[in-house]
């Protein structure tokens, strides 16, 4: 398990050992969830990252009087 200490300015430092986990760069956005006696950080993605992340082909059929 990893610590880190809160900064007299409300900061702390992520680990190195969970930086490179995520594959955190600087200035990358992180979602922040407080949840019952515990936060938790989230990295937020782009809508771009998230293109094609479900498998398969595109089986959607258009009905024909629709455009």
């Amino acid at each position: 398990m990893d610590l880190t200490t809160v900064s007299p300015k409300y900061q702390v430092v992520i680990p190195k050992r969970v930086r490179e986990q995520f594959g955190l760069s600087p200035g990358q956005q992180l979602q922040v969830i407080a949840l019952p006696g515990r936060i938790e950080l989230v990295p937020s993605q782009p809508a771009a990252a998230l293109r094609g992340f479900l498998g398969g082909d595109n089986s959607f059929e258009r009905e024909g009087d629709r455009l």
